[in-house]
């Protein structure tokens, strides 16, 4: 085994060379690593969406106010755009396409994916990873009137609103100085770590930086209306991101009910 020679001060050694644990297939021509893709189950095939804003809905039995979110579906609605199996792809999975473009929007090689499922021009493509595809085919459109029931719960993805450089009280939700009494720090981040030991700071410290623009997943948000006409959907609470914004709405994952333990 070949060594590496390594001089620290004055002495030399020898370190043994790293390891990278890699898994080979031996087939007719050259070794070829095997990959293997490890991902998390959907509790079922999802849609995007389209962030509308948020009102509020009077519950009709109750007559108490609900802070409701509306998404909306954009032109072009949401198409499966591929559906991949364990045997050709190495997982089973359905894509959706959603929000529907003119043809100059996009590249040839987008347009010639869509193309060979029958699917309209569409800007967004999105994967869910399922446990059975066979009842998906390749251009069929997803409605989502018959994916959701009002009362159920769904986890909603988008990226959240950025909110630029921010410091330590806004951005982590410190805690300031005294105003008064002669006291010099007021927002200052303070002591961020000891001295000669370790000598450095850890790694994930928090301090000042940008916050927010970052993917985020809210889960279990009930289902409060479904508006066929609007073709709209009331979403009790928020949701990531500003009016306009991409999401990603899918079944709430409830371990034991419609995802396996194990």
């Amino acid at each position: 085994m070949a060594m590496a020679a390594v001089r620290i001060g004055g002495a030399q050694g020898f370190l043994p060379p790293r390891r990278r644990a890699v898994s080979w297939s031996v087939g007719a021509g050259a070794r070829r690593p095997l990959v293997v893709v490890r991902a998390s189950y959907e509790a079922g095939v999802g849609v995007m969406a389209t962030k509308v804003g948020m009102m509020t809905y009077f519950d009709p039995a109750t007559g108490k106010p609900v802070p409701v979110t509306i998404v909306g579906f954009r032109e072009g609605g949401n198409v499966v755009t591929q559906v991949k199996t364990a045997a050709t792809d190495g997982y089973d999975a359905v894509q959706v396409g959603y929000h529907g473009v003119r043809e100059d929007k996009l590249t040839r090689p987008e347009l010639g994916h869509l193309g060979k499922a029958g699917a309209p021009p569409l800007r967004h493509l999105q994967e869910f990873r399922l446990q059975a595809v066979d009842i998906f085919n390749p251009g069929q459109p997803l409605d989502f009137a018959e994916l959701f029931k009002e009362g159920d719960l769904v986890d909603i993805s988008g990226n959240s609103i950025g909110k630029g450089f921010q410091g330590g009280i806004k951005r982590h939700n410190f805690k300031r100085g005294l105003m008064t009494h002669g006291s010099k720090s007021h927002r200052a981040l303070g002591s961020i770590g000891a001295g000669t030991t370790p000598g450095r700071v850890y790694k994930g410290k928090k301090m000042p930086g940008r916050m927010g623009g970052t993917k985020t997943k809210i889960r279990k948000l009930k289902i409060v209306k479904i508006d066929n006409d609007l073709r709209v959907l009331m979403i009790k609470g928020a949701v990531p991101g500003k009016p306009g914004n991409l999401l990603r709405i899918a079944p709430a994952k409830i371990v034991g009910k419609n995802i396996p333990k194990n």
